[in-house]
């Protein structure tokens, strides 16, 4: 069959970059391009335990002509599409960058994919657009996300992802664009950009600072650890049916105020203080469309694509206490 050359966009990021690692890993003769604007939440540095090993291309994805120029000189054969503007509020205080990344950006890589591998006597390549389980509006207290669940978006990012999964999957139906999605619930793990809820608390704590919380604190998301998602995005470029959507979670849903008292307990512990932090915790005005309830039903992933969750929240989570407690300083330097 040949060299597989993927092209991860937006794998200068926390999911991206550990979705390069992860690709080194299982499939170390594969040619890794990274594409990313390193915009705030994008860092080279994340990817330096693979760097010597992959090509980088600093670019937008919204720029028709350097995308064009990258897909010629690299003529990858499948893209894992990652890049997004995905901090909700930054959505809700600049939504203009959310549309041109996100929707734009979208549209510039599947014309450029379907331009590469669509053309008479080309080779047909796999295009993977990893999306949210925010596209899917606010759950009641009951049930789950399935990929059958109307799309509700509630911000202008959740809408922008949204739109992005619906001309994803019309290149899919119009052109025959082999086109797989995925929707996945609350990621968390290395790299995640300190704006994130978990790296805010954790470093919080740290410092003995105030740990805001939205609202009544009893919003619920269900957490996949980074890793477990890693090799979900594998599966189901490697054996998802072309045209369909898989929901990617790992049925653990936590309150948000539940989780900060864990991330108090867990930090505490790493740090050996005796007195709790979670004095520290102060409510603050709810965010402006902030949905109640995530949940996902994973049982197609489970079932098409032979996938489960591997990792132990409580032992994965405390790891990932003790990454950002080792690495803000290195890394971000806070």
């Amino acid at each position: 069959m040949g060299t597989k050359r993927y092209m991860i966009t937006g794998g200068a990021g926390f999911i991206g970059a550990n979705l390069v690692h992860h690709l080194r890993a299982v499939e170390p003769d594969a040619e890794l391009l990274v594409v990313d604007k390193l915009t705030y939440a994008g860092n080279e540095r994340y990817l330096e335990p693979s760097r010597a090993a992959i090509r980088f291309e600093k670019a937008d994805i919204s720029d028709m002509d350097a995308m064009r120029a990258i897909f010629d000189d690299f003529s990858p054969t499948g893209v894992f599409h990652l890049a997004a503007e995905s901090h909700v509020d930054r959505s809700i205080s600049g939504p203009a960058d959310f549309i041109q990344s996100n929707i734009v950006g979208t549209f510039v890589l599947l014309e450029c994919a379907r331009e590469l591998w669509l053309a008479e006597g080309a080779t047909p390549g796999r295009f993977l657009h990893v999306s949210t389980d925010e596209v899917y509006g606010s759950l009641g207290p009951e049930g789950a996300f399935t990929e059958d669940t109307p799309y509700d978006p509630s911000s202008p990012y959740s809408a922008s992802k949204a739109s992005s999964d619906h001309i994803a999957r019309a290149y899919q139906r119009t052109y025959g664009l082999d086109v797989v999605i995925t929707n996945c619930s609350n990621n968390f793990g290395p790299y995640q950009f300190p704006e994130k809820l978990l790296p805010v608390i954790i470093r919080n704590i740290r410092d003995e600072k105030p740990l805001p919380i939205y609202g009544d604190g009893l919003n619920v998301r269900d957490w996949l650890h980074v890793e477990d998602h890693c090799r979900a995005l594998k599966a189901a470029f490697d054996r998802g049916e072309s045209g369909r959507s898989y929901n990617i979670g790992s049925e653990n849903e936590w309150t948000n105020i539940d989780l900060v008292r864990l991330l108090c307990d867990l930090v505490d512990q790493e740090l050996g203080r005796e007195t709790s932090s979670q004095s520290l915790i102060s409510f603050v005005t709810d965010r402006l469309g902030h949905d109640r309830r995530y949940a996902i039903d994973p049982k197609r992933a489970r079932d098409e694509l032979d996938w489960a969750p591997e990792q132990s929240f409580e032992n994965a989570l405390a790891d990932t206490v003790r990454w950002y407690l080792k690495n803000f300083e290195t890394i971000w330097g806070v």
